[in-house]
């Protein structure tokens, strides 16, 4: 009923460590979302109408710079549930669990970013991501490592800032993942020839791994913006994986996604599933205090259940 991949596209991440997935939200879904960019970036967008273009040669690559990540930010953010949930959505939860071979799996990244042309410059170098991942490199077994998913929101052309990436059957002849570690962009000429482009429709994924080479291009449309989430998977327990700590963010919206959430979308943030251990009378309460509006019915009914199990 969730499932939206198919076996074959789980097979291509696994060879190939990316591809596009075409389309894999619905247009209502999109569109709610969008709405939901609109009300949090709303402001920003009109100002960027009128920014000029910023381009590059051809020949030349980027490089990283603080301005490229100023519209990105966490979830919960002050909308409705259609942005702050769609991270953890049913369809993503069960590619995720296929890709990662585990029914246990953890959402620990999860972020909402909109681009403006002319905003920043937003031509990056080739790099792999594992390194604000994990402190020591990439698994061989990509189910020790992670699944990044970028999910656009708006029609994305060659105009619109696409990613682009270098599958690793065509990365591995020239620079394992170790290679983003040299500065320079020695290795982004060479990746280059090679790079394909994720440009879709809305509503299309970018599944990738940690160890896979891509980049951040220019938004050079004249006042186009671009509207995307980033949600990372990983496996529960796998502590060598991380980037957010929830609970530090403590002062975020987060009844916006307890109110609204399932338990098992709850427990990718680390809420435990209804029937675990954690949950007593005493637990409950005080996490009832703590969001007024959140269903604990589910965790109180196998609280029960639990009890009447042991008597």
């Amino acid at each position: 009923m969730n499932r939206r991949h198919t076996p074959e596209q789980v097979a291509a991440w696994r060879r190939d460590g990316a591809l596009v997935i075409p389309e894999f939200f619905t247009p209502d879904e999109v569109a709610a979302v969008v709405a939901d960019f609109d009300r949090v970036f709303g402001a920003l967008k009109a100002s960027a109408a009128e920014a000029p273009t910023v381009t590059r040669r051809p020949d030349q690559v980027g490089a990283f710079n603080v301005d490229q990540f100023k519209n990105l930010q966490s979830v919960p953010l002050d909308c409705s549930p259609a942005l702050n949930l769609i991270g953890v959505h049913p369809a993503l939860l069960a590619l995720a669990r296929e890709a990662l071979e585990s029914d246990d799996v953890h959402c620990y990244q999860l972020q909402a970013w909109a681009k403006f042309t002319g905003g920043a410059d937003y031509d990056q170098p080739f790099h792999c991501d594992y390194v604000n991942h994990t402190l020591t490199a990439p698994s061989e077994d990509e189910r020790r490592n992670s699944l990044t998913i970028i999910c656009y929101f708006t029609d994305v052309t060659e105009a619109h800032g696409p990613t682009h990436y270098v599958t690793k059957p065509d990365s591995d002849p020239i620079a394992g993942p170790e290679g983003t570690l040299t500065p320079g962009n020695a290795l982004s000429r060479r990746l280059a020839p090679l790079a394909r482009s994720t440009a879709s429709k809305a509503g299309s994924i970018f599944p990738y791994g940690i160890d896979v080479y891509h980049r951040g291009t220019n938004l050079t449309a004249p006042g186009a913006h671009r509207y995307t989430v980033t949600t990372c998977f990983k496996r529960g327990g796998n502590d060598a994986i991380g980037f957010h700590a929830w609970a530090f963010h403590h002062t975020k919206p987060w009844a916006r996604i307890f109110d609204h959430a399932t338990p098992e979308q709850l427990a990718c943030f680390g809420v435990p599933l209804p029937g675990h251990p954690f949950w007593t009378e005493v637990t409950l309460a005080r996490t009832q205090t703590r969001f007024p509006n959140w269903n604990a019915a589910p965790y109180r009914a196998a609280l029960a259940g639990g009890e009447r199990a042991a008597a």
